[in-house]
């Protein structure tokens, strides 16, 4: 029996083995990349064009309805009479909306856009149930039985991808990885 066991162990090991150091280096940061990029990045940048107003440097009404509604709302949903940081925070969300999703995707500063694209998350759930007053169906609870709460359970999985590309990075087939060839090949000249 013990030989049966051992026999089974070198066989898990061998295969597992193998597609381990087949993959090692490149397809988890690919595939974690792919993932968020292909689930989350039209839903961003689709966001973030309704936050444009006018020009660049001016949100809709409506980016200031979404990021701050019970403010805008007090405000008498007047823009103007919003603060010049409430501004600033609302245009850094928008062009964060574009920019992180699209640096996840080519693999460029992937750990820095990563953590950022969590943090983005996190106050974008905050606002979603305090500030538009989700119910308790659509925010969800982890280890509950139904798996489509929106806030729990979609940002829980948008969350995980991210989490893998802060820690271990986007991988060798990025942009970071062809920078970081690059300049280990400088350096050794």
């Amino acid at each position: 029996m013990k030989s049966l066991v051992n026999a089974l162990t070198r066989l898990h090991n061998g295969v597992f083995g193998f597609f381990e150091r087949l993959f090692d280096g490149w397809f988890l940061g690919l595939l974690a990349r792919v993932v968020f990029s292909s689930v989350t990045l039209l839903f961003f940048w689709n966001s973030a064009k309704t936050k444009i107003g006018t020009g660049l440097l001016t949100p809709s009404t409506g980016a200031y309805a979404q990021i701050f509604p019970k403010k805008f709302e007090a405000a008498g949903y007047d823009a103007d009479a919003m603060s010049g940081l409430d501004t600033a925070i609302v245009l850094a969300g928008t062009y964060a909306e574009f920019l992180l999703p699209a640096l996840i995707l080519i693999g460029l500063f992937t750990r820095l856009s990563a953590v950022g694209m969590i943090g983005f998350i996190v106050v974008m759930s905050i606002v979603d149930i305090n500030g538009h007053g989700l119910d308790a169906k659509t925010i969800g609870a982890v280890f509950d039985r139904i798996q489509d709460g929106v806030v729990a359970d979609q940002r829980l999985l948008w969350l995980f991808p991210l989490v893998y590309l802060a820690l271990k990075g986007a991988g060798v087939m990025s942009l970071d990885g062809v920078f970081s060839r690059t300049r280990r090949s400088a350096s050794v000249e």
